[in-house]
């Protein structure tokens, strides 16, 4: 059987409808060569959320939103969804919508209750939930910084407005000659440093020289400190401390009374004898003085020596 031009051309046109339904089904969202169910969501806003928008089970992909109307009696939005997945969705399953980015839109995903085994059929109406996005987050995070914001401009116009009523002609006038005060101090701060700076410029030599001169302490003092540190200073202490620890143990022992010099120090009886044999002493000479023929006879006609007399108990030196 041949074709004709007519059927061919009916034939094009028809695939060509069909085609342009098919594609027009898949952008609204709906496949019509794939068996789907359709679910049921209310909302009391939806802002932000489109038709097209996908539906997410976990992340994944399973469906599209296809249609959202508004019910004129409640107010309430209808958002119908398209499923093309064999997971089984629970009646209790609630559909949240979140913002999974900045620019992507929003989204619904289906938070399944695995502990119902009733599944949701076609048209069956499921709980829904809003889950604050990002831009909502950050809009709430600005809403204070906002109001922190305009106060402080307010507080910053008050206070320029303050600033400026305070400086009236009189205080401007004031301002006007600190600055120029301190101008001339900063004119004639740049001119002593000129000035200093001849004066080191005429003394460089004399500068040159004291800096060699400290430089050449410096290395005498290092010097010394080398000699210090090479002449054992260390077992110099530790003799002249173990030194003192003997004369401090000598001197211990005087005050103890031990030994020859600590008994001359500590014996009573060496003054007292000492005493005793000066008095004698004494005595003695004061004999020989009062009676020398005692102790010195020289008899030429041989004249009797007189008796001899003790010195009185009484008597002392004259």
């Amino acid at each position: 059987m041949k074709l004709t031009r007519e059927i061919k051309t009916a034939i094009l046109v028809i695939a060509s409808i069909l085609l342009f339904i098919w594609g027009y089904s898949f952008l609204k969202g709906r496949d019509l060569l794939s068996s789907y169910k359709k679910l049921y969501v209310q909302y009391d806003s939806v802002e932000g959320l489109s038709s097209s928008a996908p539906v997410t089970l976990n992340g994944l992909a399973i469906g599209r939103i296809t249609a959202i109307t508004i019910n004129p009696k409640t107010g309430k939005l209808l958002v119908e969804m398209q499923i093309k997945s064999d997971f089984p969705i629970s009646q209790s399953s609630t559909a949240t919508i979140y913002e999974p980015g900045l620019i992507g839109g929003k989204q619904i995903s289906i938070n399944p209750n695995l502990a119902d085994s009733t599944l949701a059929a076609d048209g069956s109406y499921l709980s829904g939930t809003i889950k604050q996005g990002l831009t909502d987050a950050v809009g709430e995070k600005l809403v204070p910084i906002q109001a922190k914001l305009d106060k402080l401009l307010g507080n910053a116009d008050e206070l320029i407005s303050g600033f400026n009523k305070v400086l009236d002609e009189k205080a401007q006038d004031d301002l006007r000659k600190s600055l120029a005060e301190l101008s001339l101090t900063m004119q004639q701060f740049h001119k002593a440093s000129i000035s200093m700076n001849n004066v080191l410029d005429d003394n460089k030599a004399q500068v040159k020289g004291v800096v060699t001169n400290f430089n050449k302490i410096s290395k005498d003092f290092a010097n010394i400190s080398d000699s210090l540190n090479k002449a054992d200073m260390g077992k110099t202490v530790r003799n002249l401390n173990a030194t003192l620890a003997k004369v401090n143990g000598l001197v211990q022992n005087l005050e103890a009374g031990n030994g020859t010099m600590g008994k001359l120090l500590k014996d009573d009886a060496l003054y007292t004898n000492l005493t005793k044999s000066t008095r004698e002493l004494e005595l003695l000479l004061q004999d020989v003085r009062l009676y020398p023929t005692r102790y010195i006879n020289v008899s030429v006609f041989g004249k009797k020596n007189k008796p001899y007399k003790g010195v009185p108990a009484n008597d002392t030196i004259k």
